[in-house]
């Protein structure tokens, strides 16, 4: 009977594993709650900055503002799929909605729609939402224990940090789009960072070196010996 047992509970386990998706089969140990409580807070930032720039497009009334709510939307869409990616490898469940709060003030806004005043308090609304999200980040990257949500917040601070000087003390400036930052990379970065290592980018910094090394070699060869290709 025990023999049994062991073999029955082998044969559960076994088919446990096969029933699950290979981001849960080998998901990473269970998050601490300051990587979790960071994870969902941003996604639901994401989805509210998504929100509130898809509204711009069609209510504001300068060209200006527009062209910032497209940078956020484009921005924060990118910088969400990375957040939905990595929550999807650690297990971590994310909200379906932006909080009750975001959801509020958008309304505030959007009463103002076609209106001076439209824009005016949707920069200023821009202005604190990416000012709170910026603390949030910094507080993962100081408090953080998991590596690769620390280094997805690494990857974002950049981005919020343009957007908030976009919008900063409510004066649109369309000129600070961050599209040379790299908005969207934080989940592509975070495994690179824990996959390489400091060794590991080393290596390929090294390996870049060499190969450089060598095209400069190969030319020097080539000029001292002639090439019977060349002239």
């Amino acid at each position: 009977m025990p023999k049994k047992l062991a073999t029955m509970t082998a044969l559960i386990a076994a088919a446990t594993c096969l029933s699950m998706s290979p981001s849960q089969a080998f998901a990473a140990p269970l998050l601490d709650s300051q990587d979790t409580a960071f994870t969902k807070a941003a996604h639901q930032g994401n989805l509210a900055e998504i929100a509130a720039g898809r509204d711009a497009q069609k209510n504001a009334t300068t060209a200006c503002v527009k062209q910032v709510a497209g940078v956020l939307v484009r921005d924060h869409s990118k910088l969400d799929g990375d957040v939905k990616m990595l929550a999807d490898k650690l297990g971590v469940k994310l909200p379906a909605s932006p909080t009750p709060e975001a959801r509020k003030k958008l309304a505030a806004v959007q009463a103002k729609a076609g209106t001076a005043a439209y824009d005016k308090a949707w920069l200023a609304d821009q202005d604190a939402a990416h000012t709170k999200t910026l603390a949030m980040i910094d507080e993962e990257i100081s408090k953080g224990k998991n590596k690769e949500v620390v280094a997805a917040a690494r990857a974002a601070r950049p981005v919020v940090a343009a957007h908030l000087d976009m919008v900063r003390k409510g004066t649109c400036n369309a000129a600070g789009d961050p599209r040379k930052v790299g908005a969207g990379t934080g989940g592509h970065l975070a495994a690179a960072d824990a996959g390489l290592g400091t060794a590991g980018a080393a290596g390929v910094a090294g390996g870049s070196l060499l190969t450089a090394g060598a095209g400069l070699w190969w030319l020097a060869r080539r000029r001292s010996t002639g090439s019977p290709h060349s002239g």
